[in-house]
């Protein structure tokens, strides 16, 4: 008798989008890294260098970008997640 493989099945849940704003007004770029991994180590690499340069007032800038990016970053991974799930 050959064998033959079952179905298999995958959950997963989408992140939540207020996690994500969350953690990433309270930690900056460390919030990131729930949203987005790659986006989280740029960040970190960008806030630190401005942060130095600018004796942190660079951050009034760096800050708001992580956020928005971190939303984005939510916002895609919920919609490629759905979109790849099959009735």
């Amino acid at each position: 008798m050959a064998y033959q493989p079952g179905q298999v099945t995958v959950v997963t849940t989408t992140k939540s989008m207020g996690t994500s704003i969350i953690l990433t007004i309270l930690f900056g770029p460390l919030g990131m890294f729930y949203s987005t991994i790659v986006g989280a180590i740029v960040m970190l690499v960008v806030t630190a260098v401005v942060g130095f340069l600018t004796l942190g007032l660079g951050l009034i800038v760096t800050w708001p970008i992580c956020v928005i990016w971190a939303a984005i970053a939510t916002s895609n991974y919920n919609k490629n997640l759905l979109a790849n799930q099959r009735p």
